[in-house]
């Protein structure tokens, strides 16, 4: 009896969320170039609703920072609450949205509060996307240098023969 009274006075889904599903609607991968100062990397997005609102923002354009020696970061315009999947610790690849700054992070190493062999965050944060490549090409940027994200087009794999 209390789970209907609790339907009966939720709000129906904001016109916000519709825009990012009509978005989604007939799309399958997703992929994102993010460039910071000379290195760059293809990923692709996951299906959540931070990657949807994020996927709604590009192109995002930035100045990096760095936390520690492991992970690079940078602001982004992007609004997203804390996801039920939100987690303290990535995995090598994972890139990250932390939802109480607004940034995207880009861990590669064990930063200042990391254990041995874990790559813990600074906050619980929302995965939104994998890399596909080697994320520790981003230990050659510097705090200051330009961060782009933009949309690209699915990589093409070779053919076996």
């Amino acid at each position: 009896m209390p789970t209907e009274i609790l339907r009966r006075g939720a709000k129906p889904p904001a016109a916000r969320d519709e825009r990012e599903r009509a978005a989604r609607a007939g799309v399958t991968d997703r992929y994102v170039l993010i460039r910071a100062g000379a290195v760059a990397i293809t990923a692709r997005l996951r299906d959540t609703p931070t990657a949807d609102r994020i996927w709604l923002a590009l192109p995002i354009f930035s100045t990096a920072q760095v936390w520690g020696q492991g992970e690079v970061f940078f602001e982004t315009p992007v609004e997203s609450g804390r996801e039920r999947t939100a987690r303290m610790i990535a995995r090598p690849g994972e890139i990250i949205f932390a939802p109480d700054r607004d940034v995207i992070g880009i861990p590669f190493a064990p930063g200042p509060t990391s254990r041995a062999g874990e790559l813990r965050l600074w906050s619980a944060s929302n995965i939104w996307a994998e890399a596909l490549g080697d994320v520790s090409v981003f230990r050659a940027v510097r705090p200051g240098e330009r961060v782009e994200v933009r949309r690209v087009e699915a990589p093409k794999v070779a053919a076996s023969i």
